[in-house]
């Protein structure tokens, strides 16, 4: 199995032939989906906070999200183990005929005593204008820095390259595996495909099931797709948070549902 130091997320695997000449795959591609709705997705930062399921709007977007993969045979499909991404990945699971395997490094940042508050009330705190605009620098009070929550994701994805790629067969098809994770979470791995730093990375959004499509090679990551949601044009446009140039923490619920 490669490591994630044999393997960097942005030169996944070196050339290799197989007797007869063919070559394995160099390239992979990470699909990234991030959960569906909840009852806390939006007016509160849910964190870690065990219990949380999706609501009938979250079921509904992960039916939507498993048709829209249909015909797709990952080589694997991952999630956070948290309720609401593994009830999210099951309904991708069922429509594509496999299995979910979890991976506790996707998982959502800790946020402390932050959990459960919400964004309303946490927009007063001092510590929320480090996490718009410098969150390299933003630890949550008894949870996780946010730059420890990117690197573990950023870990997880090297690591997952690296191992499905050793398992393709010379002469396939570049592999395509499927990680359903949180917002933060999402966010985070885009911007080190992107080679942004992480003070930017309040720059994305990342809806409930949307889908971000992030292709390694031996040279440099592509980013595929962004946020695609499958939703008319018209809910791209930006949240009233964003408009005042706020990103929401945890990810929000997105302008189809309203987030403020």
């Amino acid at each position: 199995m490669a490591t994630p130091a044999d393997t960097p997320a942005d030169a996944p695997a070196g050339h290799r032939d197989a007797p007869g000449g063919a070559s394995a795959p160099e390239a992979i591609t990470l699909l990234l989906v991030r959960h569906g709705m909840t009852d806390a997705t939006g007016p509160r930062l849910a964190g870690r906070a065990p219990g949380i399921h999706l609501n009938d709007v979250g079921r509904d977007q992960a039916s939507r999200l498993a048709g829209r993969l249909a015909g797709l045979r990952p080589a694997a499909l991952v999630s956070s183990p948290l309720e609401r991404c593994q009830e999210t990945a099951e309904a991708v699971a069922e429509r594509l005929g496999t299995t979910v395997t979890t991976d506790d490094r996707f998982v959502e940042c800790d946020y402390g005593s932050w959990t459960g508050r919400t964004l309303t009330d946490l927009s007063a705190e001092p510590l929320w204008r480090v996490v718009q605009d410098h969150p390299s620098a933003a630890r949550f009070p008894g949870g996780e820095a946010l730059a420890t929550t990117s690197a573990r994701a950023v870990e997880a994805v090297r690591d997952w390259n690296g191992r499905l790629l050793e398992q393709a067969p010379p002469g396939s098809a570049p592999p395509v595996y499927v990680v359903c994770g949180h917002g933060d979470v999402i966010k985070a791995i885009i911007a080190d495909a992107l080679g942004m730093h992480l003070d930017l990375f309040q720059r994305l959004r990342v809806d409930p099931c949307s889908v971000t499509s992030i292709t390694y090679t031996r040279t440099r990551p592509f980013l595929n797709k962004l946020n695609d949601t499958g939703e008319p044009l018209a809910g791209a446009l930006p949240t009233a948070a964003e408009t005042r140039g706020d990103a929401a923490v945890g990810g929000g619920a997105g302008q189809s549902a309203g987030d403020e």
